[in-house]
């Protein structure tokens, strides 16, 4: 790590050799960076809070999965309306538009008094982020010049990296020391400053004079498609997946997204050109966006429960154990960024993913108890170090992978991969865990002589899973093996769900080496 330059270095460097003025680069990097971090703090920020929603809602498990999923899916759906909105109308005025709806939607989410409305305004939010997360993409793909276009997306790529992991630790203090409502508002002066740099500092672009059309029918049957899937997924918690409401949605789900690729690949102005696909490295570089992330977002979804729920944590305490996280992306981001110059994007991408694994591998290592830093520090600090090396030469080899005109589209499809594995992710992921904390406290209960009516009562409340009650007239120790059934039925579902992050991360490593290309060293 010798050759390691600060972030501050980095971007200094890359504005002094930017197209349009010397100091503008900072500015592009600064708006975009801060613009797209809102919309990743928010979605990180709440698996911390998740946990403290929960118990004071009293809600279940499908019930929180919806506040997360309400987000995620109109955000991965809508993505690539919004990077053909950008290309068409201007990637700074969208990116702006972005910026407006989604703090006035952050607004609206802290301000809601139920549950149902929380939600609600979350699609709204994750609308935003679709107009605002592949604007600041594609600006600072545009913004660059050839020589210094990997380097300025890799530092994009970083710093988001890096302010998305503090979206725990935020959210755990905000929870525990004031609200779970500041979490949303904490993006009011977040938005006044890019907003402020956008209109004095960062020029407009578009593709072309701006007369494509728009894929209305594709972004349809992408909503439709993304959201009948989920809404099927997360219903089959409650009624199984023999239920009509858990068959129909599904197949009309399966139905929707069929058509929306074949409707893409007649359509003369597709918001997804399946032509981009012809690229191994594109193809590739996007289905490891889509493993990695899918195994973050179902990783993250669950270990704040562990934490709480089950280790006794605090909504800080929680938030603060992913700190080595987020030191080791500060220190190996900019190393890693250095590593595509000098090595090309193959290698690092294969050593991230492996790490990363491991990392996920090592979550299923600890019990119930004992002291962090031999339980969940050694697996925070190896997922930090692995997300460094991988997300930065990820990130350019995808963006790198296409001609400059399609930066906007590629920006999209990139960042719907991502946004979808996540939606898919806590979906899928949350039918393993209910089902396997189902079977393991069958087994628990069934060695137990309990009642009728006591099994009954917690066999109806499955659905809460770690926040099951447990009735006032069991007797003490009767109660304590009960909740040592919950306790252990919770950690063998958990375990499940990190074994299945890992081996999607590690099967990452395999597409690598067969999809990204040994590009050139600069």
């Amino acid at each position: 790590m010798t050759n390691t330059a600060s972030p501050q270095d980095s971007i200094d460097a890359i504005s002094a050799n930017f197209p349009v003025s010397k100091s503008i680069g900072r500015w592009v990097l600064l708006a975009t960076i801060l613009g797209s971090s809102m919309a990743f703090i928010d979605s990180t920020a709440m698996n911390v809070v998740i946990p403290v929603l929960q118990s004071e809602l009293n809600a279940t498990i499908p019930q929180v999965q919806w506040i997360m999923e309400a987000y995620a899916l109109f955000m991965s759906s809508l993505m690539l309306l919004g990077g053909s909105l950008g290309d068409k109308f201007g990637r700074k005025r969208i990116f702006a538009l972005g910026i407006v709806i989604f703090t006035g939607a952050s607004i609206w989410c802290g301000l809601s008094p139920s549950t149902s409305q929380l939600i609600v305004a979350r699609a709204f939010q994750g609308a935003g982020g679709a107009l605002l997360i592949p604007g600041s993409l594609a600006i600072v793909n545009i913004s660059f010049s050839d020589e210094h276009r990997g380097r300025a997306i890799g530092i994009w790529g970083a710093f988001t990296a890096i302010t998305t992991t503090l979206g725990p630790i935020l959210g755990g203090w905000l929870a525990e020391n004031l609200s779970w409502r500041y979490v949303f508002f904490i993006n009011v002066p977040l938005a006044l400053i890019v907003l402020g740099v956008l209109y004095w500092r960062i020029p407009e672009s578009r593709k072309g004079n701006g007369d494509e059309k728009l894929d209305l029918w594709g972004s349809l049957l992408a909503t439709l498609g993304l959201g009948c899937i989920v809404f099927g997924l997360i219903d089959s918690a409650n009624v199984g997946f023999g239920h009509p409401k858990v068959i129909i949605p599904l197949i009309v789900g399966g139905i929707s997204l069929l058509g929306f690729l074949f409707y893409e690949s007649r359509t003369s102005s597709p918001m997804m050109p399946l032509n981009l696909f012809k690229s191994k490295t594109f193809s590739g570089g996007n289905f490891i966006t889509l493993l990695f992330w899918g195994a973050w977002s179902g990783a993250i979804f669950f270990i704040p429960f562990n934490l709480i729920q089950l280790q006794g944590y605090s909504a800080a305490g929680a938030g603060l154990a992913f700190i080595p996280l987020v030191i080791a992306l500060f220190l190996f981001s900019p190393w890693a960024g250095g590593l595509v110059a000098n090595y090309g994007a193959k290698l690092p991408i294969i050593a991230g993913t492996i790490l990363a694994s491991i990392g996920f591998y090592l979550f299923t290592l600890p019990g119930i108890g004992g002291s962090y830093w031999t339980t969940f520090f050694p697996a925070i600090t190896l997922l930090g170090i692995g997300m460094a090396i991988i997300i930065s030469p990820l990130t350019t080899a995808v963006m790198e992978s296409v001609e400059l005109k399609d930066s906007g589209v590629a920006s999209g499809i990139n960042n719907t991969a991502g946004r979808m594995a996540g939606v898919l992710a806590i979906a899928v992921m949350g039918v393993f865990a209910v089902s396997t904390f189902s079977r393991s406290l069958d087994y628990e209960l069934d060695s137990m002589d309990l009642q009728q009516e006591t099994r009954q009562y917690i066999d109806d409340q499955r659905i809460k899973i770690l926040l099951i009650d447990i009735p006032e007239n069991v007797e003490t120790e009767t109660k304590t093996y009960i909740r040592n059934a919950i306790d252990k039925s919770f950690l063998a579902s958990f375990r499940l769900m990190m074994l299945i992050s890992s081996g999607l991360v590690l099967l990452g490593a395999f597409v690598a080496w067969f999809t990204i290309e040994r590009m050139k060293p600069d």
